[in-house]
């Protein structure tokens, strides 16, 4: 049940961010694609995630923990590549910059996500 609510809380929040970050700055074919985008994005995290984590942990600490920031750009571009019918635009950004801020944003909702979804449920 945690997994599904983690999906669809994933799902929306990818909606909100093709939509709205920044306006127009990702073509999305319909909203199955969104679907796809939170799977593939779910996949990309478990499966390659770590690997780039570790491999990226001596410029990560080197950084201050900044370096984060462009393994989880990757991550999110490579989710963006790999889905079908969703591609940055570049207007009225590039398509690097539409992707940084995405992947910020998208990091931020992970969080929150994660956090709320790994919660214990309240006994009343």
């Amino acid at each position: 049940m945690r997994m599904l609510l983690q999906f669809i809380l994933t799902a929306v929040a990818f909606y909100l961010v093709v939509h709205y970050v920044p306006p127009g700055g990702y073509f999305v074919k319909d909203i199955w694609t969104v679907f796809w985008a939170a799977f593939f994005f779910g996949v990309v995290n478990t499966l390659i995630g770590p690997l780039f984590k570790l491999i990226a942990l001596p410029l990560t600490i080197l950084t201050f923990g900044l370096f984060a920031f462009v393994v989880n750009w990757g991550l999110f571009s490579l989710t963006i590549w790999i889905t079908p019918g969703l591609k940055t635009t570049g207007v009225p950004w590039s398509g690097g910059l539409t992707t940084f801020v995405g992947s910020i944003v998208m990091m931020i909702i992970s969080t929150i996500v994660a956090n709320v979804a790994s919660r214990p449920a309240q006994a009343t």
